[in-house]
């Protein structure tokens, strides 16, 4: 019986030991990093950003909202870049993008159903440093798509759709379009 006892308490204890494995083996999404550029890490807490404006782009079938961290509302607050003057270092903006889906429960389905967030696909990340991204205009940007069934990031490479670069400057050239309003595409709406 005693041999029994022992037999079971080293099974568990190897079971519990291979759980706790798996569990530190699975992805730190923080250890994720751009080369020479944006960390996830460095956006730690964005999803509790305060929402700057929701964006559909049609061509990407791609449902996403914009949230900015506090120095980068406290910009938008003091009228930039409307007013002509950039941002300041340390502003942040995240993109949160899902595949759109129809809500179809009543009552809302009843005519035209909504369309709300389904399944999250990316997030991308545009910092300001002026200092560390002067050469894309002293903003660093980072994709990260969301792969579901493995409940993990990985960056965004020439290989996806749109295609980016895998460094800070992905961004760049698309942003060059809004080089009038500090590179930003997204003014902040009156609430």
């Amino acid at each position: 019986m005693k041999d029994k006892a022992i037999r079971v308490t080293l099974f568990l204890g190897v079971f519990l030991s291979v759980l706790v494995a798996l569990a530190l083996a699975a992805q730190d999404r923080y250890t994720l990093k751009i080369p020479n550029g944006i960390a996830f890490s460095d956006f730690r807490g964005y999803e509790d950003w305060q929402v700057v404006a929701p964006s559909h782009t049609d061509t990407s079938n791609v449902m996403r909202v914009i949230v900015a961290n506090p120095v980068m509302i406290k910009a938008y607050r003091a009228g930039i870049p409307a007013n002509g003057k950039p941002f300041p270092d340390g502003s942040k903006i995240a993109k949160i993008e899902w595949q759109p889906k129809k809500l179809t429960d009543a009552p809302f389905s009843a005519k035209t159903p909504d369309t709300v967030p389904g399944p999250l696909t990316e997030v991308e990340f545009i910092e300001k440093d002026t200092k560390r991204f002067a050469d894309s205009n002293g903003w660093g940007y980072g994709a990260f798509k969301y792969d579901a069934a493995s409940e993990a990031f990985t960056p965004v490479t020439l290989t996806d759709k749109p295609p980016q670069g895998n460094d800070a400057k992905c961004g760049a050239a698309c942003h060059q379009l809004a080089k009038a309003k500090d590179y930003i595409f997204t003014e902040y709406p009156k609430r």
